[in-house]
């Protein structure tokens, strides 16, 4: 039975945009819009709502449900490709807030087709735009056992990444491997270890998911973007699912990736120096209520920051 799509810290992640009635949002993965009914909901007569997916039944899905109010548009694109957007959209070129829920929907994972999961058999697909990109299965196909370990280890951050590439890899010279259930058996019998309540499957998922959709580029390019993009006073919120796209908003956020090494003692203007987000409050995680409602809540964590002049 398909798990009906719901929304992450949905309450929360709404107030954290501190929405203004007459304001400008994104919400830069609309997934089932589930987030863009609530910030609808709370923008007045002249506020206005840009919403953003790369998966075209998403889209299908927003212009059916929200086609007719005209303070909502929906533009067909990575969330990374955002300046590119509010310029199609007609929209201005700074906002009022930005929000990121990351990671794989509930329709996404429960649609055989997609490729996304191995509890249903389906294609090896795993792309969250199809209109294009390449499967993961044609990937295979072609990839060598050390580029394999290192999607492995890098994004899933899978302990046995070496063994069980080379398992993949051995198979996949002698047969085409082609669907997710053949994928994860695969992965199954080659992992030496398996976790308490976890698939031994998952992490390497995860990985070629990652991979496939260049998921963390895409989200440092968004994020970067969101500098020029989010007006002063403005709010972005980031909702993650795992360590490595949480470390990247986090380390954002602080200045670290941006800010230049400073010897001590050395005068500098303080523009130079000082992130262009500052963090608001601490990073929020789920309630034990919303975790036992949503499963898929347990990994959840967003994060809050608000752009400085």
């Amino acid at each position: 039975m398909p798990i009906e799509h719901v929304s992450v810290l949905h309450s929360e992640a709404v107030d954290a945009l501190a929405i203004r009635r007459d304001g400008f949002y994104v919400d830069a993965t609309y997934g089932r819009g589930g987030h863009s009914k609530s910030i609808l909901e709370a923008l007045g007569e002249e506020g206005r709502l840009m919403a953003m997916d790369c998966d075209s039944d998403a889209i299908r899905h927003a212009e059916k449900t929200f086609g007719d109010d005209d303070r909502f548009s929906i533009v067909h694109c990575n969330y990374s490709e955002i300046v590119a957007a509010l310029e199609k959209a007609a929209a201005p070129q700074t906002v009022d807030g930005v929000l990121f829920d990351l990671g794989v929907s509930s329709p996404q994972l429960d649609q055989a087709q997609r490729g996304f999961s191995f509890d249903h058999d389906g294609p090896l697909d795993m792309r969250m735009d199809q209109t294009r990109g390449q499967p993961v299965s044609e990937w295979l196909a072609s990839a060598s056992q050390d580029e394999l370990t290192d999607v492995f280890r890098s994004y899933g951050e899978e302990r046995y990444a070496k063994r069980i590439a080379a398992k993949v890899i051995e198979v996949v010279q002698q047969r085409p491997v082609t669907t997710t259930g053949d994928l994860a058996e695969i992965i199954k019998q080659a992992h030496p270890r398996w976790e308490k309540h976890k698939h031994p499957a998952t992490r390497c998922f995860q990985a070629l998911r990652i991979f496939i959709n260049r998921e963390l580029d895409n989200l440092k390019a968004a994020l970067q973007a969101c500098i020029d993009v989010v007006k002063p006073g403005g709010r972005l919120v980031v909702i993650s699912f795992h360590s490595l796209e949480d470390r990247i908003v986090k380390r954002f956020i602080k200045g670290v990736e941006n800010r230049p090494a400073v010897p001590r003692g050395l005068p500098v203007m303080q523009p130079e120096v000082i992130s262009p987000f500052a963090s608001i409050g601490k990073a929020v995680r789920p309630g034990d209520a919303e975790v036992a409602a949503n499963p898929r809540s347990r990994s959840s964590i967003m994060r809050i920051a608000e752009r400085v002049a």
